[in-house]
């Protein structure tokens, strides 16, 4: 990717190249947002720790692999956000910074609209919107599909108010849904010449080989432990590399 050549040039001469600059838009999970804990007795709110968030990491590593060059973050995720919504932010959170690389990641909000077709619709047509743009914009683009929600009300729930919300993720988990809703932002992210880096498929595999994958999520409904967050930015970091 193009992202690797302003890397070494800034890498390469400090005065003369320009920084890079690499944006992330998304969600809870691009927030950097992990723990649920109560604010009231029907309320939560969540821990933010935007440090130990994908990007942040991913920064690190390209930091440790191009120690001269200097990296501009621009972390544009926000807790409860969707494809729909970052369509409608994304002149205001994401252009202005001129990226020379940016990351998607919407599905685990989106897919909780619905199982009908015209929900995966809007989904699917609100990332288009993003990817043109960003493509128009000259931003290169990674579409990163997200992790596995919850599949069970895991034990370590420690309030009751919280049960409800994972009821609500396990059932849409079971049923496949955010499996549907990816499988069609893939193919428009590839109609798009957007480049998929396919976390989620990752995460399967890992069911498959019988990981509790709700285990590996902090809140016990949909943020990844800080530890998972490091598959996500080696990911993106191949992704990048990829030819």
């Amino acid at each position: 990717m193009k992202i690797l050549e302003k890397l070494n040039g800034k890498n390469s001469n400090l005065f003369g190249a320009e920084a890079a600059t690499i944006a992330f838009l998304g969600d809870s999970v691009t927030n950097g947002c992990f723990e649920l804990y109560l604010t009231s007795e029907t309320s939560f709110d969540t821990v933010f720790e935007r440090h130990n968030a994908y990007s942040a990491r991913l920064v690190r590593m390209l930091n440790y692999l191009y120690p001269r060059a200097q990296i501009n973050l621009v972390n544009a995720g926000i807790s409860g956000d969707n494809a729909q919504n970052g369509a409608k932010r994304l002149a205001r959170d994401i252009l202005p910074y001129h990226p020379d690389l940016t990351v998607v990641c919407y599905g685990l909000n989106d897919c909780m609209a619905g199982p009908e077709p015209e929900k995966r619709a809007a989904y699917v047509s609100a990332l288009r919107e993003i990817f043109t743009k960003l493509k128009e914009s000259g931003s290169e683009v990674i579409f990163m599909t997200p992790n596995s929600m919850c599949e069970y009300v895991d034990c370590n729930i420690p309030h009751a108010a919280l049960k409800a919300p994972a009821e609500s993720v396990a059932a849409v988990s079971k049923e496949g849904r955010l499996a549907a809703y990816l499988q069609e932002a893939k193919a428009a992210a590839q109609e798009c010449g957007v480049k998929v880096c396919d976390c989620f498929a990752r995460w399967q595999k890992l069911r498959a080989a019988d990981v509790d994958t709700t285990a590996l999520l902090s809140n016990h409904i949909n943020h990844p432990t800080r530890e998972m967050h490091d598959l996500f930015a080696i990911s993106l970091l191949e992704t990048i590399f990829e030819e």
